[in-house]
C-alpha cells in the first residue's frame, strides 16, 4: 500500500516527488477537475430543460451550482480513482490559497475516498518545506472553499446575465464581468480624458553655466540651471494648466511666457552678471522597497522586463513548481525568519557587512483583505541560489534575477543621498540648479526599482554640481529658450492598471493577469507599445453599463463586494443571504436586467457618442464604422483598427468618408501594366491597390503601408515597390526552394519554404 499525493501539475509533481519517501505516489489533477458548464454541450440531459441550466447555477434552489467534469478531464479523474484504490491514505497538496483549497474540495467530492484524508500546504517546494508540511497536515478549510465558490457563482451570475444582453443590444460575442467591466471602464475614462484634453503651451529658459577660472589647463566645470521666477513671480510649468481648457488654471499667480517673451528675456540677460544667492544641501535616506507580492511583481516585470501580467504569472508558476521561488499568488510582504537570514547571508557574502542593514528588516502587509499565502514572493529555500547558480535561461532567469535582487535588497542598508539646490539671480530672473550625490549607495548596489542595471541606475541617481558658495558669479556659456506643450493623461499600461485595481480594492491580484488577458482577447483594448488602448467597442459597452447598471462598473461598489467575499472567508458574513440579495433582491441583478432590457435601444447602444464629430460612430459585426447621412441615404466607412477614440478627429472623419463618396485617391499608373494605383484606408489601416475590383478580378492586389509610413508620404515609386512584393530573390542553395522578400506586420523579411517547413529572417526596423 502507498500514500497518494495529488497536486495540480506534472511539473509540481516531479519536483515534490524528489522530497518524498518511496511509498508516496504523486499524481497531477491538471488544475480544476470540476467546474460550472462552459457550453450547452456540457449540461447534463437531466437538467437541460431547466431555465437556469445555461446559467449553471440553480438560483431557485439556494444558488446550488451545477458542477460538471469537462470532457478533457474525465480520463484524469478515472486515473486518479484507480490510483486511490491502491492507496491507504490520500494527501491533497494543492496550492495554499482559495483556488487551491477549492481544487482539493472538488477532488474530495469526486473521488469519495474511503481512506484517511490529509490536506498538506506549503509555500515553497523544497525538502525542508515538504517535510514540514507532511508533519503538520490539516483538514480542508470549508470557509475558504465557500468564499471561493461564492466568488465563482457571483462571477457567473454577472457574466452570464449581462453578456447575453450585450449580444442583443451591441454585438454578438461580447462579455461582461464583475471585475473585467470595471477595469474596462477605467481604460475608457482615461481615454475620455485624453479626448477632452486641451493642449497648453509655455516657454522657459535653460542656461549652461560655468564656475571657476578659464585660465587653467582643464575647462571649468559646467552645470545646467532652469528659469523659475521672473520679477518675483513663479514661471508657469505644465502643472499650472487646466487640461479641460489648455489655459492656466484660474487663480494661479504665474508668469506665462510665449516664444517672443522667452527670446527677448534671453537676449536681455545673457551677458549680465549671474550671482549665486542661495545654496541648500539636504540629506535624504531611501529605504528598499518591500519584497514582491503578486501585483508588485506583475508591475515591475512589466516595467523592467516588458512582460505582460499573464506572461509574468506563467513564468512565476513555472519557477515555483520547479522549486526556485515561493508561491507566487500572495498579498503578503512578510518574510520568514529563514528568508531574512538567507537574504542577510547573501548581502554579507556579496556586498560586505557595510551594506547590511543594522537590524533585520521586516515588512507588514497593510491591505485589509490580504490573505492567500503567508509570505512574500522570494527565492525558495534556507539559502538563496544566485541567478547564475540556477542554470535558468531567458525569461525564467530574468524573472528569478528580479525576485532575487528585490529580496536581497530588503536586508541592505539604506541609501544615503544629499540633494543640492542652488538659486542664481540675473537681474529680475531667478534660476535654479538641482543636483544630488550619493554618499552611500546601500541597497542601490543590488536593486533600483524600475531599472535593469543597478550600476547604471546608481549613475542615474547622481547629478553632481560643481563646488559653489553664495556670492559666486558663474559664467553663462549658453542660454536657450525652450518651448513646451502639456501632455494628455497617460494611458494605462498593464503595470499602472494593476496598481490602480489593487489600490481601489478591486478583484484579487491573482486574477489580474487573466482579467487583462480577457480584455485584450475580447477586443475591449489593444496594446500599442506598452499602453492599453480601449476600443470603440469598449466605449459602447461602458456607456451602456454606466447608464443602466451603474453599480456594476462603480469602483467603490465593486471594492465593497471584494470586502464581503473576504468576510465570507472568515465567517463574518453568510454567503447565501448575500447572493440572494445581490441577484434576486428588489434591486438585484436579475430584476434590473428584466426591467432595463426593454428600455435599451439597440441603435443607441451601438452608437458611440464623441463630441465635435458630425458623423456617428457605430459598432457593427466587423468592428467600428462611421455613418453620415447624405442626399442618397447613409454613407458608411470602416474605422481602421489602430485608430483610437481619443485620436478620431473631424479631419480623419472627412478623409474616411470622402473615400466612400468620391472614391479613393489615385497615386498614379503602374509603369508596366498601365493600371491605376489607388491609396485606400481600410479596417487594418492604409494600403495601396492595383486596379479596380471587377467581376473578372474581384480581389485586386493590395499591399499595406509599412509601419510608420503615412498616406502623404506615399509616392508612385513606393506603391509600385510595395505591390511587387513578395518578390523572388533566388533559389536556396541547399533546398532548392525559392527565397522571397516580403513585407509583414513587423516590417520587411525574407522567407524560404521547403518540404521541411519554412525559414524566415526579419530585418531590423532601422535598417535601410
Amino acid at each position: 500500500m502507498s500514500k497518494l499525493v495529488i497536486v495540480e501539475s506534472p511539473t509540481k509533481a516531479r519536483t515534490i516527488r524528489n522530497y518524498l519517501p518511496r511509498d508516496y505516489r504523486v499524481e497531477a489533477s491538471m488544475g480544476h477537475v470540476r467546474d460550472l458548464p462552459q457550453s450547452a454541450s456540457e449540461i447534463p440531459p437531466s437538467v437541460k430543460g431547466e431555465k437556469w441550466a445555461q446559467l449553471g447555477v440553480n438560483v431557485e434552489a439556494n444558488f446550488e451550482p451545477l458542477y460538471v467534469v469537462p470532457q478533457d478531464k474525465k480520463k484524469i479523474v478515472k486515473e486518479l480513482k484507480e490510483a486511490l484504490k491502491a492507496a491507504d491514505e490520500l494527501i491533497l497538496a494543492t496550492d495554499e490559497d482559495r483556488e487551491g483549497e477549492s481544487i482539493s474540495w472538488h477532488l474530495l467530492q469526486l473521488l469519495q475516498p474511503k481512506v484517511p484524508i490529509k490536506r498538506m500546504v506549503f509555500h515553497e517546494i523544497t525538502e525542508d518545506a515538504i517535510r514540514e508540511a507532511i508533519a503538520h497536515c490539516r483538514d480542508v478549510d470549508e470557509r475558504l472553499v465557500r468564499a471561493q465558490e461564492t466568488r465563482r457563482i457571483l462571477d457567473r451570475l454577472v457574466g452570464y446575465t449581462l453578456s447575453p444582453l450585450l449580444w442583443k443590444k451591441i454585438a454578438f460575442g461580447l462579455s461582461a464581468g464583475r471585475v473585467q467591466s470595471v477595469a474596462v471602464r477605467l481604460l475608457v475614462r482615461r481615454e475620455r480624458q485624453r479626448r477632452a484634453f486641451h493642449q497648453g503651451s509655455y516657454w522657459d529658459l535653460k542656461a549652461e553655466l560655468e564656475v571657476g577660472d578659464r585660465g587653467t589647463s582643464s575647462p571649468p566645470p559646467s552645470f545646467e540651471a532652469k528659469l523659475v521666477t521672473l520679477a518675483g513671480t513663479r514661471v508657469a510649468n505644465g502643472s499650472d494648466f487646466d487640461e479641460a481648457t489648455g489655459q492656466v488654471i484660474a487663480g494661479r499667480n504665474v508668469a506665462l511666457l510665449n516664444e517672443a517673451d522667452a527670446r527677448t528675456l534671453a537676449d536681455r540677460i545673457r551677458d549680465r552678471t549671474w550671482t549665486v544667492t542661495n545654496l541648500e544641501e539636504r540629506p535624504v535616506t531611501r529605504k528598499p522597497s518591500p519584497p514582491f507580492t503578486t501585483s508588485t511583481l506583475q508591475q515591475e516585470a512589466n516595467r523592467k522586463l516588458g512582460l505582460s501580467a499573464r506572461d509574468t504569472m506563467r513564468v512565476a508558476q513555472s519557477l515555483y513548481e520547479q522549486g526556485y521561488i515561493t508561491y507566487m499568488r500572495t498579498d503578503s510582504v512578510a518574510l520568514s525568519q529563514q528568508a531574512i537570514a538567507a537574504a542577510r547571508s547573501c548581502v554579507q557574502e556579496m556586498y560586505g557587512s557595510n551594506y547590511l542593514s543594522p537590524e533585520p528588516r521586516q515588512y507588514s502587509t497593510k491591505s485589509k483583505g490580504a490573505q492567500e499565502a503567508h509570505e512574500a514572493i522570494r527565492p525558495a529555500g534556507s539559502s538563496f541560489r544566485t541567478p547564475q547558480q540556477t542554470g535558468l535561461k531567458d525569461r525564467e532567469f530574468r524573472l528569478y534575477d528580479l525576485i532575487w535582487k528585490r529580496t536581497v535588497a530588503t536586508q541592505m542598508a539604506e541609501a544615503r543621498q544629499t540633494h543640492v539646490t542652488v538659486q542664481i539671480q540675473v537681474e529680475d530672473a531667478g534660476f535654479r540648479a538641482t543636483g544630488k550625490r550619493i554618499d552611500f549607495p546601500g541597497f542601490f548596489r543590488a536593486y533600483v526599482e524600475g531599472s535593469d542595471d543597478p550600476n547604471a541606475a546608481i549613475e542615474d541617481q547622481e547629478v553632481i554640481l560643481p563646488p559653489m558658495q553664495v556670492g559666486d558669479t558663474p559664467t553663462c556659456t549658453a542660454l536657450e529658450a525652450i518651448g513646451h506643450e502639456t501632455q494628455p493623461p497617460a494611458r494605462y499600461t498593464e503595470a499602472s492598471l494593476v496598481k490602480t485595481l489593487e489600490s481601489e480594492g478591486i478583484g484579487r491580484p491573482s486574477t489580474y493577469a487573466s482579467i487583462i488577458g480577457t480584455i485584450i482577447d475580447r477586443g475591449y483594448a489593444q496594446l500599442s507599445g506598452n499602453a492599453l488602448v480601449p476600443t470603440f467597442t469598449a466605449f459602447a459597452v461602458t456607456a451602456l453599463l454606466e447608464k443602466y447598471f451603474p453599480d456594476l462598473v462603480d469602483t467603490s461598489f465593486t471594492a465593497r463586494m471584494e470586502e464581503t467575499l473576504d468576510d465570507i472567508s472568515t465567517g463574518e458574513v453568510d454567503w447565501l443571504p448575500y447572493l440572494k440579495e445581490f441577484y434576486l433582491g428588489d434591486t438585484g441583478l436579475e430584476t434590473q436586467v428584466k426591467e432595463q432590457e426593454s428600455q435599451i435601444d439597440p441603435t443607441a447602444a451601438r452608437t458611440v457618442d464623441l463630441e465635435n464629430l458630425d458623423a456617428k460612430v457605430r459598432i457593427g459585426r466587423f468592428g467600428a464604422y462611421l455613418e453620415v447621412e447624405n442626399g442618397d441615404g447613409p454613407v458608411k466607412a470602416s474605422i481602421p483598427k489602430d485608430l483610437t477614440p481619443s485620436d478620431l478627429d473631424p479631419e480623419q472623419v472627412e478623409v474616411l468618408l470622402r473615400q466612400k463618396t468620391e472614391g479613393p485617391d489615385k497615386v498614379g499608373f503602374h509603369p508596366e501594366t498601365g493600371e491605376p494605383i489607388y491609396l485606400l484606408i481600410g479596417a487594418y489601416g492604409p494600403y495601396v491597390q492595383l486596379g479596380d475590383a471587377t467581376d473578372e478580378n474581384p480581389k485586386p492586389k493590395r499591399a499595406s503601408l509599412p509601419k510608420g509610413v503615412t498616406t502623404d508620404q506615399v509616392t508612385l515609386e513606393m506603391a509600385v515597390g510595395l505591390l511587387a512584393l513578395p518578390r523572388t530573390l533566388g533559389v536556396h542553395p541547399e533546398t532548392g526552394a525559392r527565397i522571397q522578400a516580403s513585407l509583414g506586420r513587423f516590417g520587411p523579411y525574407v522567407v524560404s519554404r521547403s518540404g521541411q517547413g519554412r525559414e524566415g529572417l526579419s530585418f531590423p526596423q532601422s535598417r535601410g
